[in-house]
């Protein structure tokens, strides 16, 4: 079939095999181009389809040959309906690294979940015996709760008071203004249980307690700050909360892994246009802006940039791991230099839609929203009939 973009609000409701598959390619041609990292050699992914996840899955099988499982949750293709992107990244990622000769297998459900853990589990065990390091990378704005069934729902809101700012209709380039009314009621405590750290513990307990960590075995999940310009409704608000327990959490884990000599770490990485971003009013405005600014300064990275940086000058250089005075590492460092916030700002208060495709770079933060999805990719005949059943082999 002959397949198109479909928008429904912020959401591209389709997606093409042929797009991600070169998008995995690319990146994979990217960390080739690097050269080797002395890294972990049996990984553990969970959230490992899309964004940084997937990019961390990539580096480490092709920077450092490791043997990867990944775990996550797309929808499988049908005939005549598409799959979602991550199921075609992680089919187009298998196929690649059993190319290249590297053990690769992918779980398909909710992470959250036991029975999702234990499937895991007892792959670890019968293919890999230990894993050296495990990504935590989820992004889901749900979570069943595997011990109450609670259904916890995260949302993104100010606390305490209304927040009111300019915001982008990144397909229109509309700048208007928007107001975010305070959260209420159960609001943090959901988000802190959607969004916290207390999944990613009982991952590594679940590891520990069969012995299927080895000894000196690292766990990162992946954390965002941002700007004074998104605090009020980012880092000060409910996903803020969620963070600091995301990041309380870590030393928590650090402690527990004492006995193995293991460690865990949140890297604060840079904002990048993801489907979740696209979604959270302020925050298209504000990747435009900086897009345009970090292109200009010749510093602007995408995911597999950010994830190699992480992985070849922190956490893999025979030193300490460098942090902040809060444990946590920096890969936002070039984002949040004081002359790049400083040009943003200024750009902020003139930002009109009249003015948006000069000052900003729209289109780059809409080609990097429709790459997302497999779109606008070059290299691919998107005129051409492309088979939209793919299936990931480990899988089947």
């Amino acid at each position: 079939m002959i397949i198109e973009p479909r928008m429904r609000g912020f959401i591209c409701t389709t997606s093409h095999p042929k797009g991600c598959e070169q998008n995995v390619k690319n990146q994979i041609e990217y960390i080739q181009s690097k050269g080797n990292i002395n890294g972990a050699k049996k990984v553990l992914v969970i959230g490992a389809s899309t964004g940084f996840g997937l990019a961390s899955r990539i580096t480490s099988a092709f920077g450092s040959n490791a043997a990867t499982i990944g775990v996550f949750f797309e929808k499988a293709p049908s005939e005549g309906k598409t799959a979602s992107p991550g199921w075609y990244n992680s089919a187009a990622f298998e196929n690649e690294a059993h190319k290249a000769g590297l053990y690769a297998k992918s779980i398909n459900g909710d992470a959250f979940s036991n029975e999702i853990k234990k499937q895991t589990l007892d792959l670890i065990k019968a293919d890999l015996g230990q894993i050296d390091l495990i990504i935590y990378s989820l992004a889901s704005p749900v979570r069943v709760h595997p011990v109450t069934g609670v259904m916890h729902r995260s949302v993104l809101k100010p606390i305490g008071s209304t927040f009111t700012n300019k915001t982008v209709d990144f397909h229109s380039g509309k700048v208007s203004e928007i107001s975010i009314e305070p959260c209420s009621g159960d609001d943090i405590e959901n988000t802190i249980a959607v969004m916290g750290g207390e999944d990613w513990a009982m991952w590594i307990d679940a590891l520990k307690a069969e012995n299927l960590l080895a000894p000196g075995a690292t766990t990162v999940a992946y954390s965002y700050i941002g700007p004074s310009l998104t605090e009020a409704v980012y880092r000060k608000g409910t996903i803020g909360r969620a963070k600091d327990h995301l990041e309380a959490t870590a030393f928590a884990i650090t402690d527990s892994l004492a006995d193995i000599d293991g460690k865990a770490f949140v890297s604060v990485n840079k904002a990048l246009v993801t489907q979740a971003s696209s979604a959270i009013p302020v925050i298209p405005l504000y990747i435009s802006l900086l897009y345009k600014i970090m292109k200009e300064e010749g510093i602007h990275e995408g995911c597999i940039e950010q994830i190699q940086r992480l992985y070849q000058e922190r956490l893999y250089t025979g030193n300490d791991v460098p942090v902040d005075e809060k444990g946590r590492i920096r890969i936002d460092d070039l984002e949040m230099r004081p002359d790049v916030q400083e040009k943003v700002a200024k750009l902020w208060i003139e930002a009109v839609t009249e003015n948006l495709s000069e000052i900003g770079d729209l289109e780059g933060y809409r080609k990097d929203f429709y790459n997302l999805f497999g779109f606008d990719v070059q290299g691919v005949d998107y005129k051409a009939d492309a088979n939209e059943v793919v299936n990931i082999e480990s899988i089947g």
